[in-house]
């Protein structure tokens, strides 16, 4: 486990770049623009946020070191406390069983912490790198929701390829086996919706809310984030009806086989009922019995049972039952 808690500390130079501290009691009295991230899982993380920045009230701490946080934002008298949830990048995990992004937002500092790693935070961390990174507070916050709703529209987009292939398969090939596709499916949507419809509210509530970090470009780029909220939870619907209605055809689909093999026996069933009773009438060990002595009386029968088939099968046409 690494000896601190901060995971870094970058100071935003105001043209895409940023530099890198270590030193959090330096760094934290500055002025500029400071953007401070921390691991969650450290022992000492809490001890430090609440050390480093005392002006953070007890239940914002609480709440951003909640591990099972759902999202929300509450605008307080020192920041702003903002919780997201992004699709899970990590390996081995499911892409619903979303990471969440806790922030704590004033207008010259974010505070971020993990329990897990998100895949947005740490393209926005590295762009600084690439020295194209955010200029401002705002900006910082508009590319962390943005990548994470991006990230979001596109697992929304894999679920739909997902239930799309599931219905060309039942159409050409039903087999009992996509029962439990169609149920992951379903059970993704529900997971993802869960978090996306509260965030959604969330990000409603800062577009509205008197924050003096957010400018004009900041908020229509929170109003497009909205936007793709709204579809997406829409998309989560479609595709919650979509599996029921999948899940139906896979049934009847299922049962007109069932129904067609079960007739396919019920024919075989009546053309070898005569039959059995023929061949059991004249099995019979006992005097009397005609052809015992003629040499071709088997073969007469024989023949006889074939004409019943035949008979059988013009019966069967003509009442239509095949």
């Amino acid at each position: 486990m690494p000896d601190s808690a901060l995971i870094f500390a970058k100071e935003l130079d105001g043209n895409g770049g940023a530099i890198e501290h270590t030193d959090l009691e330096k760094i934290s009295q500055s002025n500029h623009p400071l953007w401070f991230h921390f691991d969650a899982n450290h022992p000492d993380s809490e001890s430090t946020v609440h050390h480093t920045f005392p002006d953070i009230d007890e239940y914002s701490v609480r709440a951003i070191f909640d591990q099972d946080a759902r999202p929300r934002m509450l605008e307080l008298e020192n920041g702003v406390l903002i919780i997201l949830r992004g699709i899970n990048h990590n390996e081995g995990g499911q892409a619903e069983d979303m990471v969440a992004v806790r922030l704590w937002i004033t207008e010259t500092r974010i505070i971020s912490l993990r329990y897990r790693k998100s895949k947005a935070v740490m393209e926005v961390a590295d762009s600084f790198n690439q020295k194209h990174g955010p200029k401002t507070i705002g900006d910082t916050f508009a590319a962390i929701s943005s990548r994470l709703f991006n990230y979001i529209e596109n697992g929304i987009d894999k679920l739909d390829e997902k239930i799309g292939l599931l219905e060309s398969r039942i159409l050409d090939k039903p087999d009992r086996q996509l029962r439990h596709d169609i149920s992951e499916i379903r059970k993704s949507a529900i997971l993802l919706r869960r978090y996306i419809a509260p965030q959604k509210e969330a990000i409603n509530q800062l577009r509205y809310a008197e924050v003096v970090w957010l400018t004009g470009k900041n908020l229509r780029r929170l109003q497009e984030a909205q936007d793709i909220l709204m579809r997406g939870i829409e998309e989560l619907d479609a595709i919650r009806e979509r599996s029921q209605v999948v899940k139906d055809e896979l049934v009847n689909a299922l049962s007109d086989q069932l129904n067609r093999n079960l007739y396919v026996l019920s024919v075989i069933t009546a053309v070898f009922l005569p039959l059995g009773f023929l061949t059991g009438l004249f099995g019979i060990n006992i005097g009397g019995m005609p052809g015992v002595d003629n040499n071709i009386a088997f073969s007469y029968f024989v023949a006889s049972l074939v004409t019943v088939v035949i008979i059988q099968v013009i019966l069967f046409k003509f009442f239509k039952w095949f």
